[in-house]
């Protein structure tokens, strides 16, 4: 339970949990085992839920939700699988978010509707070889000429840009120089592009039903009012994206945490030695308890920040800190849910494998571990 939390938060948390775990559930293994991306899946999961744009106004095609209740949907989805959680992270936060906030009347409605459906899915492209945590080292660059811009370069660790359902990205780019400085924007780019190519990324530790790309930039060009804000804002609109995605990513390491709790206490009520189920051993009752206290302040830290982000309050430092204790939490709690599983554990077929697997991308993303205690540092040094 939670003080934040109304009757409409309890519902729907129900419909998504239900979602979760009659159609994701049973078939997300063999996904993960495969490395395919699930998108028929996630178009369902957007037909039934309507979890895909859900915090935007009627009039883009949301559903006029708070913020509370999408960190919710986020987090009852990692509870069983953070690919989808992803998926849905990712589209909503960093894909929908910058469109919503920055975007102009006409590029709103232009975009957002269908990107409500589940159907058509957008990405945020930050990410280079040399550009990540220092987002000023972007290289990708776009040139404006004869009322177009022209974009060259290429961005990894992409999600949702490279799958059937992945309908473009929204490209931060150098647009020259202004006052003697690096001049930065944030650029729409649709796929299809003659130029742009992607490609998706295989092999990975993490997230392997999730669609995470490789994008290439080979003087694509688009209308000059695809500029998303003004010129010049595009590091400041990436990184306030950036402060809203870290609740969502907070929700997948709380949701994470609480499916592998519920994995071990359930092993550990069904497991008999000597004599008696694991769970009545102290050394395995105080692991679970241990458990269970960090899933709950790492969750009453990230409904505080949704709060106080729907209340209109500065909220930075507190996402920082969600995102960074519940990334951390999700950590510790696989690590020993794992532990009480034992050798069963470190099989690939049991679920829980996949729970550890997973969560080690939560301290990377969106601002890895310690770029977070940075930003908080920052904040409480100058706090007066």
């Amino acid at each position: 339970m939670n003080a934040l939390l109304k009757e409409q938060h309890h519902q729907w948390r129900q419909k998504i949990r239900r979602f979760a775990e009659e159609k994701v559930k049973p078939v997300i293994g063999e996904y993960d085992r495969k490395a395919l991306f699930p998108h028929q899946l996630i178009e369902q999961l957007g037909e039934e839920t309507g979890v895909f744009g859900m915090y935007l106004p009627e009039q883009y095609g949301g559903k006029n939700t708070d913020t509370l209740s999408y960190i919710i949907a986020v987090e009852e989805l990692a509870r069983i699988d953070s690919s989808v959680a992803a998926t849905v992270a990712a589209h909503n936060s960093l894909g929908i978010g910058p469109i919503l906030n920055f975007g102009t009347e006409e590029q709103k409605l232009k975009w957002l509707p269908r990107l409500c459906t589940g159907k058509a899915l957008w990405a945020m492209g930050l990410t280079e070889i040399n550009a990540g945590s220092d987002a000023k080292a972007v290289e990708t660059t776009a040139d404006l000429k004869n009322g177009k811009w022209k974009i060259n370069g290429n961005k990894l660790y992409i999600t949702n840009a490279a799958s059937v359902l992945s309908k473009g990205i929204t490209v931060a780019a150098k647009t020259g120089e202004k006052d003697g400085k690096l001049e930065f924007s944030a650029i729409l780019l649709p796929y299809p592009t003659p130029g742009f190519e992607r490609k998706l990324m295989g092999d990975k530790l993490v997230w392997r039903a999730a669609d995470n790309g490789e994008l290439f930039f080979n003087s694509c060009e688009v209308p000059e009012d695809y500029l998303l804000g003004k010129r010049g804002d595009g590091l400041k609109i990436i990184l306030k994206t950036i402060d809203a995605g870290r609740l969502s990513i907070a929700a997948m390491g709380v949701g994470l945490a609480q499916g592998a709790f519920e994995m071990a206490r359930g092993y550990a009520l069904n497991r008999y030695q000597f004599g008696k189920p694991i769970a009545e051993l102290q050394s395995i009752a105080f692991k679970l308890a241990d458990m269970a206290v960090k899933i709950e302040n790492a969750r009453n830290t990230l409904y505080n920040a949704c709060w106080m982000k729907d209340q209109g309050i500065p909220y930075g430092t507190q996402s920082a800190m969600a995102k960074l204790y519940a990334s951390e939490i999700a950590r510790e709690v696989a690590d020993e849910a794992v532990q009480i599983f034992g050798g069963s554990g470190l099989m690939e077929s049991n679920p829980i494998a996949r729970f550890y697997r997973d969560q080690r991308l939560l301290q990377i993303g969106e601002g890895t571990s310690e770029i977070l205690r940075l930003v908080i540092s920052r904040s409480v040094l100058n706090d007066k």
